[in-house]
């Protein structure tokens, strides 16, 4: 049996990044709390809070010391409260999510009606439509653009991990909604290598098992990607694997969410190597 790694799989720069300035400030102060779990992956939230990372929920959590603004980024009130309460603030914000903020609140300033193309309920969507002034529409699906009524002046942002595909497709369903239309594809580059790569890789193999968290949305999303062209499990660990599912089996593919730490994968590829 053959097991074969994506191409591009794992960690991408704005997790490593947070991930390292969370562990640096956790050695700094003794302990720091995210905001929110800082990725969307429960082991690595687990094994960063043995080294004094903490979790907390709200900033009124907190009475002193530093927290820190996850990957998926914060509205602008949340650094106002931050800095009313006297908390050190340490901003691990994607620098991606960052652009896709940027770009919400440049459209909305110059008058632009602002739609977020992206899942409604995930926190990045939730901290960009603060950085619209709270004003933008979020459209998850071609439908829910069918139905946008027309406007002056449209501006379009993404999510950052939504699936280029689906994003394209909507898009083309909101260009006859005004005369007016700014498209700025905040898609990141590590999304659209990572499903690119599975999506290629699906295709070559019996099997795909897709590693992360079940809580991110990127990871889900290569999943459902991967189940278009072959048979696909996501599971977060190796301990879900079952021997079961490798019957006449003899092509597997792995690949991992953006927030998957390189130890699970490992751990996967590993197992699966050992199963005949």
């Amino acid at each position: 049996m053959q097991v074969i790694l994506a191409d591009y799989l794992g960690f991408c720069y704005g997790v490593k990044r947070a991930i390292k300035m969370a562990r640096e400030n956790a050695r700094q102060d003794g302990q720091a709390n995210t905001l929110g779990p800082i990725i969307h992956n429960p082991q690595m939230v687990e094994r960063l809070k043995s080294e004094g990372v903490g979790t907390v929920d709200r900033v009124e959590d907190m009475e002193k010391g530093t927290i820190i603004i996850r990957s998926h980024g914060v509205g602008p009130e949340i650094y106002d409260r931050v800095e009313q309460r006297g908390l050190r603030l340490v901003d691990a914000t994607c620098p991606h999510v960052r652009k896709a903020q940027l770009s919400a609140k440049e459209l909305h300033d110059e008058g632009y009606r602002v739609v977020i193309i992206g899942e409604k309920e995930h926190p990045e969507v939730q901290s960009i439509f603060d950085w619209s002034g709270r004003e933008a529409v979020t459209i998850e699906t071609e439908a829910e653009a069918e139905k946008l009524e027309h406007c002056a002046r449209l501006g379009i942002v993404s999510q950052t991990t939504f699936s280029g595909e689906r994003f394209e497709r909507i898009v083309g369903r909101l260009l006859d909604k005004s005369r007016d239309i700014r498209i700025l594809r905040t898609i990141c580059t590590a999304t659209d290598q990572r499903q690119s790569a599975a999506v290629a890789l699906a295709k070559q193999v019996d099997m795909m098992l897709v590693v992360g968290g079940k809580n991110s949305a990127n990871t889900t999303r290569l999943a459902q990607l991967c189940a278009q062209s072959c048979k696909t499990y996501h599971i977060e660990t190796a301990a879900e694997l079952q021997p079961e599912w490798f019957d006449k089996i003899e092509k597997i593919g792995i690949t991992a969410g953006a927030s998957t730490p390189d130890w699970i994968i490992k751990e996967v590829y590993k197992k699966c190597q050992k199963i005949r």
